[in-house]
């Protein structure tokens, strides 16, 4: 059997040398147009800013490793530039020296990955202005930032204070991952960075309120943020650099720009073989990886996935289920009966010392979606015992189906512990894990590691008396009809406070109820709100309506959480 793989990073990769070890006698060749084979385009930021000092740590496996190790015919500065399905042949191009070759196949696998959105902006090709896509991309932005622009470049001609090098300033257009870990990296290395977004939010798969806990950390680390104003033009600045220039008529001065405004599927291949291709734009594959074409899989980012919590189409650009795909299309091709599960899009990115991670769905998805049966918490768990030092609240969004009490998707925020967590409640939602289930689950604990009462567990509590009517909550959104009562102690109210606000501290409150209303929901809040359930579980028992503000303050202004 002979096997064509094109693209030869993470998905194709991972393919090549799976079925290597289930077919030794499979004829496999493998092409990426890149000049490497199998690099971390993940570490990328993380390499611009010096963290990884050696290019060559990026390199995770050469071509040279792939011939000598595993016997596959491994090209890079290859490109596959044409599919014949009919007659079961890829044309390929050396890059090189410009030939062209024809290859047959039995089966062929497509892992093309992802093209850069790059729109016809004015002055998007100017020089100065990068992608963070490959290693070479990263290789030019170090030596472009190490020249500096042409005054800077001068500066060693000068004595005296006059050799005080000014700050480099870089514009970030995107506030996605790459975008936020370059802009990371690039304070790393003392620039001054400006982010400019379109949206009204950094990270788009979180939900607003999640996002700005985010942004305020971004902003306490000296990124400036620009958000709801889309890039207009790049010009030629005056004095050199670069003017960005946004829709509102902003204008940004730059030395460098960098531009990470996403990915979109590359479907040039498939288009060419006659495949299908989803309403999503990405190649349509069935849960074996194999296209409308029996001999033609495909993987990674250039494909369409189910979507595990949905089931409807979507495009998910990860590392992680282009790995496991290019496993199951070596399965499949090796005549095993493997499936993919779909992906509900699992996600983490440190920014500075915290972290911001999430799965399955999220509320404003949710409500694009038209679906209405789902209730939501807000839970600020301490990352392990508080008596143990270090520990740091982390700030936790679950939602959960009302009807049936299934885990729906997670947010969570923090200095510590915000990754464990995110994935113990990504593994839970992909085996359909109620709220009932989180509460129950036996999670290792030891003080420095976690709670007695996990945050997955508390999360999963919390849930599970919300729906059995011993906890109702109110939201901060529709929270204007109700009563509001403060229950925390007066020194509190200095840091943060509404307007409008009944305040009678928990411990006075048995003494005072007859201050309030016995014809209005009581709406009760404290800082995260656990005081808050405290008091409402006591007026309800004395007759009144009352629900707890989920969240609490916390929840209201989104401060204290990384930064505590």
């Amino acid at each position: 059997m002979k096997v064509a793989i094109i693209g030869g990073v993470a998905g194709g990769a991972s393919c090549a040398a799976r079925l290597r070890r289930l077919d030794e006698n499979a004829e496999i060749i493998l092409v990426e147009r890149g000049p490497y084979m199998s690099y971390a385009n993940c570490g990328l930021p993380y390499h611009v800013g010096g963290v990884i000092q050696d290019e060559a740590e990026l390199l995770v496996a050469s071509a040279e490793l792939f011939r000598e190790q595993f016997n596959i015919d491994a090209r890079v500065n290859c490109e596959a530039i044409s599919v014949d399905a009919a007659a079961k042949t890829v044309d390929l191009r050396d890059l090189t020296m410009g030939d062209v070759t024809t290859v047959s196949y039995d089966k062929l696998v497509l892992s093309p990955g992802a093209k850069s959105v790059r729109p016809p902006i004015p002055g998007i090709d100017l020089p100065g202005i990068f992608e963070v896509r490959t290693v070479p991309d990263t290789r030019v932005i170090r030596q472009w930032i190490e020249k500096g622009s042409p005054f800077l470049s001068g500066m060693h001609k000068y004595s005296g204070f006059q050799t005080a090098r000014p700050k480099t300033r870089a514009v970030v257009v995107g506030g996605g991952f790459i975008g936020l870990e370059t802009a990371e990296n690039l304070v790393h290395r003392d620039l001054d960075v400006t982010v400019v977004e379109m949206a009204d939010q950094i990270l788009m798969p979180l939900d607003r309120e999640m996002a700005l806990i985010a942004e305020k950390h971004l902003e306490r680390h000296g990124v400036r943020l620009v958000l709801g104003d889309g890039v207009a033009s790049f010009s030629p600045a005056q004095h050199g650099g670069l003017d960005v220039t946004t829709q509102s008529g902003s204008v940004y001065s730059a030395d460098i720009v960098i531009v990470s405004l996403g990915v979109k599927p590359d479907t040039m291949l498939a288009k060419s073989a006659g495949v299908d291709i989803g309403e999503r734009g990405g190649i349509r594959t069935d849960d074996r990886m194999v296209t409308s074409d029996p001999d033609i899989l495909a993987v990674g980012d250039a494909v369409e996935v189910r979507d595990f919590v949905t089931g409807e189409w979507s495009l998910i650009a990860l590392a992680g289920p282009a790995n496991r795909q290019g496993r199951i299309a070596a399965d499949v091709i090796a005549g095993r009966d493997a499936r993919f599960r779909g992906t509900q899009g699992t996600s983490v990115i440190g920014l500075f010392d915290g972290t911001a991670a999430w799965t399955g769905q999220s509320e404003k998805a949710l409500k694009r979606r038209g679906d209405d049966d789902y209730e939501k918490i807000y839970i600020y768990p301490n990352s392990h015992a508080g008596y143990y030092p270090g520990a740091r609240p982390i700030a936790m969004k679950v939602l959960f189906r009302k009807s049936n009490r299934k885990l729906l998707g997670a947010q969570a925020l923090g200095l510590d512990g915000v990754d464990k967590r995110i994935s113990t409640l990504a593994f839970a939602l992909q085996m359909g894990a109620t709220i009932d289930d989180l509460a129950e689950a036996e999670l290792c604990y030891a003080p420095p590691y976690g709670s007695a009462k996990d945050p997955v567990n508390f999360a999963g509590m919390v849930a599970a008396d919300v729906l059995s009517g011993d906890m109702p909550i109110r939201h901060w959104d529709n929270a204007e009809e109700g009563f509001l009562l403060d229950v925390r102690e007066l020194p509190e109210l200095a840091v943060e406070c509404v307007e409008g606000v009944k305040h009678i501290p928990l411990g006075q409150l048995r003494g005072r109820v007859d201050e309030l209303p016995k014809d209005r929901e009581i709406l009760v809040v404290c800082r995260s709100g656990q005081r808050a359930y405290y008091a409402t579980r006591m007026l309800l028992q004395m007759g009144l309506k009352a629900s707890v503000v989920s969240g609490g303050m916390l929840s209201h202004f989104q401060n204290g959480v990384l930064d505590a």
